[in-house]
């Protein structure tokens, strides 16, 4: 399985490495089973991330013709609303500002070759997708996640529901062919998740046990019966 992880302007580096680094130590544990790569929709590049300027540099162009799994971070910067701040007073793309919004560095990604590229991939049968924390929140405003289930940061699941996704509290939603990531650490219990479905779950325990990381939470998935109201 050949791992595309997604990197664009202001991306959270959590959200990016944490995955990179479970998935690719998948690859130790199988025997190369695994594969990963930073891309962009640009091509290889430096990507300047939220957090302290903080940069990844990318190797390659996103390929959605790729057959495996495209993964899609989300971003770090402060909270809120677009209209929160004048958009004068957002940095140009590939500027880091200390004091970005969040929204806004996600919002950005819908200028850029990015959401073409994704929708591509969606359209893919032999691709998987999968995001960490706001990760969702670029695919939702991409226009890719009507109707489907999918989770992201807690403090993004209004603005998730707002945009026609169905919403679920739970660290990792299993949505067939989508697979999502809640808060920023989720990355590491998505990885391993990952690596338990795609590749088997003795690869994944073995990295598990190399992280000393439990996984947390149930996995969600739409199957089985509905609980009743507790």
């Amino acid at each position: 399985m050949h791992v595309q992880i997604v990197l664009f302007d202001g991306f959270d580096p959590l959200d990016a490495i944490a995955p990179f680094e479970v998935l690719y130590a998948g690859g130790m544990a199988s025997g190369g089973a695994v594969t990963v790569e930073f891309v962009t929709a640009e091509g290889p590049r430096e990507v300047v991330s939220g957090t302290g300027g903080l940069a990844l540099r990318a190797t390659g162009t996103l390929d959605p013709d790729r057959a495996g799994l495209v993964l899609v971070p989300g971003a770090s910067g402060r909270v809120g609303e677009p209209g929160e701040v004048p958009e004068e007073e957002a940095g140009a793309a590939g500027e880091w500002r200390a004091d970005e919004f969040i929204p806004v560095l996600l919002g950005r990604t819908l200028d850029t070759g990015l959401p073409a590229l994704l929708k591509a991939a969606m359209d893919n049968p032999e691709v998987l997708m999968a995001s960490v924390c706001g990760g969702s929140l670029v695919l939702a405003m991409a226009g890719l996640l009507e109707g489907r289930h999918a989770t992201t940061h807690h403090q993004g699941m209004d603005m998730l529901d707002a945009i026609g996704v169905q919403a679920v509290h739970a660290r990792v939603v299993d949505d067939g062919d989508l697979v999502t990531g809640a808060g920023v650490t989720s990355g590491l219990d998505l990885g391993l998740y990952l690596l338990e479905r795609e590749v088997g779950p003795r690869i994944a325990h073995a990295v598990e046990e190399l992280f000393a990381h439990e996984r947390r939470g149930v996995v969600w998935r739409g199957a089985g019966p509905l609980p009743a109201a507790l």
